[in-house]
């Protein structure tokens, strides 16, 4: 393709070179460079791509497109350049119009949200295999292509703007019809959704959580409301109208996103004043969930392996985009019961022991909320619930103080521990959490603990639990390594309970810095 074909595609181009070359590829990694790539230099946090320039011409670049004047780059002279307003968000629109936009094949949903995206997002990708649909998936747990799986990371977040363009285009070339993808705070906020065309964006909730990247509350929201500002100026596809799917049980996030224009709004909650959707006769057993969905499109029973009043509303808002995109109430049904629930999330763990397991990724303020507010609701009689998480180093803190007071309002008892500390001192980290149990009342050494080897901590809320208790691990979930310093080591909190419950501990973390 030609460079001068592909640059009128990307949005905010202000200038360009009348030099032109055949580009081939698209990339933001001057070490990936071959003869014919365009390489987008991206400012960074801490490297800016202006700088590999050179290096990216000198491995055969065929065109740069960045945000400095050509002249301030020291281009050699015929060097096809696109001057951009936004580089990150060029890369992912340079990948989707090389690749023939794929999004605007299929009919594309974004679900995004601080809690249950990635559950949400799996439940309307089954619930549009139920309708026959062949479907594909873009979760922060994995890619779903077909009977393909593939990881898409170590730690949650959405994928680059190139990856997440080749899984699109491999969909299309398996002739998907639809695709769900789970959309970030820091994936919307860094572009690496440009060059999607949504047909359907969804938010689960906004809560506390991030404001150490996004700084400010307003602008975490903000992030998260781009997807639905994004949907309607977006590319239109024939007889799809741009839905947007909101929760009314959500107030700050209802509030805020029902003023943003969309050809149909569909409304989800328990409200049923303000909902479109919802739920009546909820059972909550430990087996799961059973109850009915009311909607406009008719009645939809549910029978969910899925626990806690926050999968009630999960299953709520996949419910809505399913039925807004005409799968019929028993097709719905069909695909909520079966599925079997997201790796690390509410997982039970089961050696024989006479109490329960559970292993959770709850790591923000609301999540541990929630998933406490679960287990209580599984214990029975004098059943105590037994929780050990931490928080993250360099990430927001103000979360160790609140994680801190939800812990000691849900738990019976708490075990502090480490949750990638990363480059900041653990026991800092857990001092903030435990000042916060102590304010409420609770007493170290009998309402709490710190253990900071998570290994070790875990087997020890296993020590305390006593018949009819329930332990969950949160904060981890599915993640499959733990940071301290700038190292990720192996650690898997569903492998670290299995030990616990066998009276031994993971020891995959490097103790001295513990």
């Amino acid at each position: 393709m030609r460079f001068s074909e592909l640059l009128p595609l990307i949005p905010g181009v202000s200038g360009r070179t009348d030099v032109d070359a055949d580009v081939m590829s698209v990339t933001a990694d001057s070490r990936r460079v071959v003869p014919g790539s365009i390489f987008v230099a991206i400012p960074g946090l801490t490297r800016d791509g202006h700088d590999f320039v050179p290096q990216a011409l000198a491995a055969g670049a065929a065109a740069i497109v960045g945000e400095r004047q050509p002249a301030d780059l020291l281009l050699p002279p015929g060097t096809p350049y696109g001057l951009v307003a936004n580089a990150a968000q060029a890369f992912g629109w340079l990948v989707s119009g090389l690749l023939g936009f794929p999004s605007r094949k299929l009919t594309l949903i974004g679900v995004t949200g601080t809690d249950g995206k990635t559950t949400t997002t799996n439940l309307i990708y089954m619930i549009l295999r139920a309708a026959g649909h062949n479907s594909g998936m873009i979760s922060t747990v994995n890619a779903q292509i077909g009977a393909r799986s593939l990881d898409t990371g170590l730690h949650t977040t959405t994928p680059p703007a190139d990856e997440i363009q080749s899984y699109l285009a491999e969909m299309v070339v398996a002739d998907a019809s639809h695709a769900v993808v789970e959309a970030t705070s820091h994936g919307l906020a860094q572009h690496r959704l440009a060059g999607c065309d949504f047909d359907v964006a969804v938010v689960t909730n906004i809560t506390h959580e991030h404001l150490d990247y996004h700084g400010t509350w307003e602008a975490y929201r903000e992030a998260k409301a781009s997807l639905f500002r994004g949907l309607y100026s977006s590319y239109r596809k024939p007889d799809a109208p741009k839905i947007s799917v909101l929760n009314a049980d959500d107030r700050g996030s209802y509030a805020y996103l029902r003023h943003i224009p969309a050809d149909w709004q569909v409304v989800y909650g328990l409200d049923a004043e303000e909902a479109d959707v919802t739920a009546v006769d909820i059972c909550h057993t430990p087996a799961g969930l059973k109850f009915a969905v009311l909607s406009p499109w008719g009645r939809v029973e549910v029978n969910s392996n899925l626990v806690g009043a926050f999968n009630v509303s999960n299953i709520l808002a996949a419910t809505t985009v399913g039925l807004a995109l005409d799968v019929s109430p028993a097709q719905v049904s069909a695909g909520i019961a079966a599925f079997k629930g997201v790796p690390g999330r509410m997982e039970r763990m089961d050696a024989g022991q006479d109490f329960m397991a559970i292993v959770d990724f709850a790591h923000t303020p609301n999540a541990l909320l929630r998933a406490l507010e679960a287990a209580r609701g599984l214990v029975k009689g004098q059943g105590r619930v037994i929780v050990a998480f931490g928080c993250a180093g360099l990430r927001d803190r103000e979360k160790r103080r609140l994680m801190g007071e939800v812990s000691a309002a849900g738990a019976d008892i708490t075990v502090i521990t480490a949750e990638d500390p990363r480059t900041e001192s653990l026991d800092a980290i857990m001092a903030e959490t435990a000042h916060a149990l102590e304010l409420a009342g609770k007493v170290e050494g009998r309402d709490f603990f710190r253990v900071p080897d998570r290994g070790k901590a875990l087997l020890h809320a296993v020590s305390l639990a006593r018949s009819g208790d329930l332990v969950i691990a949160c904060g981890k979930g599915h993640e499959q390594s733990m940071c301290f310093g700038e190292v990720e080591y192996p650690w898997d909190d569903r492998d670290a309970m299995r030990k616990a419950l066998q009276g031994d501990f993971l020891a995959t973390l490097p103790t001295a810095t513990l």
